[in-house]
């Protein structure tokens, strides 16, 4: 049987077709490559970028700001020593990328100047590390993306 060169065209259209098909469908319905929303409420977020941004810059004029540091027991964070331990409070929040359901929050109280996050709670791989705190009236707020 001879195909003449509008038969082929036909039948490469739907083979291609077919193809493009085979994998749209495989995407959205294979849980595999199911993707969240970094966040929930994306534009909530969106409207405190600003306060972020400044507590960014009320860092920046520390002149020693957060530090960490991984140890056997777990993330070490280190608040500047010239500051009161007693007054600092807020939050540290570790968010991991690859699935939102390891992302965690943790209370800062300190007992010296450093916070253990421990071991147990966290996975090998990336993490992006934020710390927002306050100190007396003052807001900051420290941000890195960490391997652990």
């Amino acid at each position: 049987m001879k195909i003449n060169w509008g038969t082929a065209i036909v039948i490469a259209f739907v083979c291609f077709i077919s193809f493009i098909m085979y994998f749209v469908i495989s995407m959205s319905t294979n849980k595999k490559y199911d993707h969240d929303l970094v966040v929930e409420d994306y534009y909530g977020k969106e409207l405190e970028f600003q306060d972020d941004i400044d507590k960014e810059k009320h860092a920046k004029t520390l002149t020693i700001n957060v530090t960490w540091k991984k140890t056997k027991e777990g993330i070490l964070i280190f608040f500047p020593k010239n500051l009161d331990y007693n007054n600092i409070n807020g939050k540290v929040f570790l968010y991991r990328p690859s699935n939102k359901q390891f992302d965690f929050e943790i209370p800062i109280s300190l007992s010296n100047h450093t916070l253990l996050i421990p071991d147990n709670r966290l996975l090998g791989g990336r993490w992006n590390l934020k710390v927002d705190w306050k100190y007396n009236t003052n807001t900051y707020l420290f941000k890195e993306d960490i391997n652990y």
